[in-house]
């Protein structure tokens, strides 16, 4: 565990970023096995269909992962803070609260994969039924996710980047091979890259939870005393709902772009995943320094030390605007090639390199979007984030993007993705620098002091 009350917060927050980058790196290292074993084993189609299912799956989870959000926040906030009952507490109200929330998600899952799928025009015929396979395997497994995804997030908040990595290395590695196993050899489709990772985060879920009860001594997984707190859950909802929102508005107007995405059919809409699967390696190390960023100010916050957050926050600006702009480049020198580990369709290729050129300008936005978003978020005001997003998304990216399709064609949708990012940024820039987020500071660690009544 990091304490990051104390100590140089550059080296602090690289330190907890790096595993979580590593992380993160072997996450999109298993999608992007998945996209390369479907695109070259099973075909375009299937590589269109699995890439449009996953804004599906991410839109029904999204206002749940807001709430755990805010459960992991108030984490690190009760560590800082050095509250250790309250931490055992807010523990077993995030597991109880989850377990529910995984049920529900599930059910609704299987039950709207498919209109879901016909709201985004995905192409009837194969491409459809490639893509309702897959959803729906997916939600099957909700509960592996949610397991797993919470067990990292509970060590991240008490400064622990490194045991969530060892996690996801197992289920790395295991589902690389399931995928190999159930596509090439069984000849499983969709439906064995699915289960290949429900089993592999299952297996991962159930590995971290020994090893949570092993090794941490302040709180244990699955005690018959677990206790849930209405009020820690309540506190979670206050922090975690307009995250969950904004996760909610991201998936609602990234739909919408889908749909304009596959008016033009399987190859445009293959060549957009692909790429998207080769953004989210740009994106790793900004997402990486978000949350470290997001522990860092929980953790300072809860030990009312302000002038280190303003500090740490430089660095993470620092470090990450060049991580972006650097990344940015590589990608766009070697784009083609990458994007060819996927397919040798030209048209597909095409459609890919299209969108790089338009999109990777733009990415340092990005980077001083997520870091400042996670500084407040961090020290537990989250409706300006969800706000930034709104805008960012909603009110420039989709109407720019039908915008730029009607005036420049269907390349031209990617000008969007910069164009909303920089309007995200005026906002949120604009708050930070304000200052009106203190504000916020200290409010949940102050009312966990105050007894029950």
């Amino acid at each position: 565990m990091i304490d990051m009350t104390t100590g140089n917060p550059g080296k602090l927050i690289t330190r907890f970023a790096l595993p979580l980058l590593l992380g993160n790196i072997l996450q999109q290292t298993y999608n992007i096995v998945d996209s390369i074993v479907v695109g070259n084993f099973i075909g375009s189609e299937a590589l269109a269909a699995v890439g449009n299912s996953g804004i599906i799956i991410f839109l029904l989870i999204s206002m749940f992962a807001g709430i755990g959000m805010g459960a992991v926040i108030l984490v690190s906030q009760f560590f800082g803070a050095k509250q250790e009952e309250k931490l055992r507490t807010a523990v077993d109200t995030i597991y109880i609260g989850m377990s529910v929330a995984a049920l529900i998600i599930t059910l609704c899952g299987i039950g709207a994969a498919e209109p879901f799928l016909r709201l985004m025009h995905t192409p009837e015929g194969a491409t459809m039924e490639m893509s309702v396979t897959y959803v729906r395997t997916i939600f099957l497994g909700t509960a592996m996710s949610f397991g797993y995804n919470i067990n990292a997030s509970i060590l991240q908040g008490i400064g622990d980047s490194k045991s969530p990595l060892l996690f996801l290395s197992i289920a790395t590695v295991l589902n690389i091979v399931l995928d190999l196993l159930f596509v090439t050899v069984f000849d499983m489709g969709v439906f064995g890259v699915a289960l290949a990772t429900i089993i592999a985060q299952g297996t991962s879920f159930i590995f971290g939870a020994v090893y949570i009860n092993r090794k941490i001594k302040i709180f244990r997984l699955f005690s018959h005393r677990m206790r849930f707190d209405s009020r820690i859950l309540l506190q979670s909802f206050q922090i975690g709902l307009p995250a969950g929102i904004q996760n909610l508005l991201f998936c609602v107007g990234t739909i919408v772009l889908q749909r304009l995405v596959n008016s033009y059919g399987p190859a445009f809409m293959a060549g957009y995943s692909a790429t998207n699967k080769i953004d989210m390696f740009v994106f790793m190390p900004i997402l990486s320094f978000a949350n470290a960023i997001t522990t860092y100010v929980g953790q300072n916050v809860g030990a009312k030390n302000l002038d280190r957050v303003k500090e740490g926050v430089r660095s993470a600006l620092i470090i990450s605007v060049s991580t972006a702009i650097i990344m940015s480049i590589l990608v766009t020198i070697f784009g083609r090639y990458l994007l060819m580990a996927f397919t040798q369709d030209a048209e597909v290729i095409k459609t890919g390199e299209e969108f790089i050129k338009r999109l990777m300008p733009g990415y340092f936005l990005l980077a001083i979007i997520f870091t400042l978003n996670s500084t407040v978020r961090g020290a537990g005001e989250t409706f300006m984030p969800m706000l930034a997003s709104f805008v960012s998304l909603l009110v420039a990216r989709v109407p720019l993007a039908y915008l730029f399709n009607y005036i420049g064609g269907r390349y031209n949708i990617f000008w969007c993705y910069g164009a909303g990012w920089f309007a995200g940024s005026l906002i949120i820039v604009s708050y930070y620098l304000s200052g009106r987020w203190k504000n916020k500071a200290f409010r949940f660690v102050e009312e966990a002091e105050k007894p029950k009544r």
